[in-house]
């Protein structure tokens, strides 16, 4: 009997490792990151966790260059949009996908039409795939 336990499932709406590797692919240099997790972690509490892994884009350090932070709001339901084309290839995440696939429902109400939901730093295999873009 094998003592070790099974992965957690993922949340619904997010992405195979298989397709982000061909999204990503695909994207090349044209690629969005959207980060949707909180820089506080008042309003946030559960995003220390995955911030402690995997920090919030920063364009002076030229990491996660193709990344921005536009946090999901809980009290609005909403985001601030990205200012790209709405064919822009896009792949949200938050901590492990709820508010990931929030803010990609959300993108795609409002016409973006290349979205995916990555998940976040919790599926590691998935973030493996885009996790340093």
């Amino acid at each position: 009997m094998s003592t070790e336990t099974a992965p957690e499932p993922r949340k619904a709406g997010v992405s195979s490792p298989s397709e982000l590797k061909d999204f990503v692919a695909s994207a090349g240099s044209k690629l969005l990151v959207v980060d949707a997790r909180h820089p506080d972690a008042n309003i946030e509490p559960g995003d220390a966790k995955s911030i402690a892994v995997a920090g919030f884009p920063d364009k002076e350090r030229n990491y996660r260059p193709q990344a921005v932070n536009l946090p999901w709001s809980r009290e609005s339901n909403s985001m601030e949009s990205p200012t790209v084309d709405k064919d822009t290839p896009i792949i949200t995440h938050c901590g492990g996908g709820g508010r990931g696939q929030k803010a990609k429902d959300y993108l795609e109400k409002n016409g973006f039409t290349n979205v995916l939901n990555g998940g976040g730093p919790k599926e590691t295999d998935c973030w493996a795939e885009f996790g340093e873009q």
